[in-house]
């Protein structure tokens, strides 16, 4: 009975022990495929971390090119519009022939500085080959000027081109400062060439228009800018006289003429005291334009004696390192006086002749206008005067070279007390 027992106990130690075993073994295959289950999830989560990471940096670096982009673009923009010092135009209407060799000068020293002068041709009129050759430009936009209505002169025997002129260049500056926004505008006609250094020449003068409102414009013209006349291009002189081919203003200037602009005779009328106020203009002593256009509206005006024999400066200046500052209006007064009080004295007539037989700087005094034209013959610069100013002149002095190097300066009679100088 007790083996019995026993036994029967030891077979249930048996079974016992197998179930044991066996659940055991249940527990670690469920466990083992626990752990690899979770395992695979913590590895899938791990990749799915590692793609989120690997996505936002993706993002994160579009974003950064994006934003690079757009302050590129920006940059660009800002620079296109601190960099641009003027807008170029010609004014054209029916010398297709003139109107390409003008085109042509101006792209040849342009190209460089494209960004910053925006060039611009203004017909005036319907002439087609004009407009062809100006359409066959790709460097230029073009704008076309008609009347929307007739034009009459007010006084018999005028001539109706300075009228069309007029109008047409109001047009013009109007669409360039008040639809395209300029600051400054450069006029130039369509029977001009100009200087290799035409551009950095305005873009020196357009910062001291900045600093000084009483220059009202600045040209690139020297009406006794004939070679026999003129020696240093690095020369610039203020004047009272407008002398207009090849010019640049302002918008706030503009802003001030184009309500009042006149039906005629523009430059002219530019050149009363009404209008310029005792502003000044900017010129060089070495034209920075050369005016070929023997046949125009002015029929050919002081041609041969005037224009065709300007000197056209052919010398890189760098304007960007010259000092300028001698020709603000404070100091300019001051830097004028102190060459004119240099120059030797000349009395009585032959100036000319006298002139040649002194070393140095020379002074002819004229009385009145009648005076000044005596003598500004017999040295054969420009006679005319315009509302009581000779072409050219700062407080009444006019001054030129003759010959070269030596200056000749023509002075009126409140001249000396103008500028300042004493016991002359």
């Amino acid at each position: 009975m007790v083996n019995k027992f026993l036994c029967d106990f030891r077979f249930l130690l048996l079974a016992a022990a197998v179930a044991f075993i066996y659940i055991q073994m249940r527990l670690f295959t469920t466990q083992s495929e626990y752990a690899d289950r979770l395992a695979d999830a913590v590895e899938a989560e791990t990749r799915c971390t590692s793609q989120m990471r690997k996505l936002i940096d993706q993002i994160s670096m579009q974003q950064s090119r994006i934003v690079d982009l757009e302050v590129k673009g920006l940059q660009r923009r800002m620079d296109k519009v601190q960099t641009q010092v003027a807008a170029v135009v010609i004014m054209a209407c029916n010398r297709a022939d003139y109107l390409e060799r003008t085109i042509k000068s101006i792209l040849k020293h342009q190209n460089a500085v494209a960004s910053k002068y925006p060039l611009f041709v203004s017909q005036d009129g319907s002439n087609a080959q004009v407009k062809e050759k100006a359409l066959s430009y790709d460097q230029l936009t073009y704008m076309q000027h008609l009347d929307s209505k007739p034009l009459q002169t007010e006084r018999p025997g005028e001539l109706i081109a300075y009228y069309k002129i007029a109008r047409h260049y109001k047009w013009a500056l109007d669409k360039l400062f008040y639809e395209h926004k300029f600051s400054r505008v450069i006029i130039l006609e369509d029977d001009m060439e100009i200087a290799p250094d035409f551009f950095d020449y305005f873009e020196a003068a357009a910062a001291l228009m900045e600093k000084d409102k009483t220059i009202m414009a600045v040209s690139s013209w020297n009406d006794n800018g004939q070679k026999q006349f003129v020696h240093d291009p690095e020369i610039l002189y203020r004047s009272d006289f407008f002398p207009g081919l090849g010019w640049m203003l302002t918008k706030s200037i503009w802003n001030e003429l184009s309500p009042k602009w006149p039906k005629a005779y523009w430059d002219d009328w530019l050149r009363l005291q009404e209008n310029h106020k005792g502003r000044q203009f900017i010129r060089p002593e070495v034209c920075r334009t050369y005016n070929f256009g023997e046949h125009g509206s002015s029929l050919g005006q002081f041609f041969r004696q005037y224009l065709e024999p300007i000197k056209l400066n052919d010398v890189q200046v760098d304007w960007k390192s010259k000092d300028l500052n001698y020709l603000m209006e404070d100091e300019y007064i001051k830097h004028f006086a102190a060459i004119l009080k240099d120059a030797k004295p000349i009395y009585g007539a032959d100036a000319v002749l006298k002139a040649s037989n002194i070393q140095g700087d020379v002074c002819v005094q004229y009385k009145d206008q009648p005076d000044f034209e005596r003598i500004a013959q017999q040295f054969g610069v420009f006679q005319e005067w315009k509302d009581g100013v000779p072409r050219t002149a700062y407080k009444g002095v006019v001054v030129f070279r003759h010959p070269p190097p030596r200056r000749v300066f023509l002075v009126g009679p409140e001249s000396f007390e103008l500028l300042g100088i004493k016991g002359v």
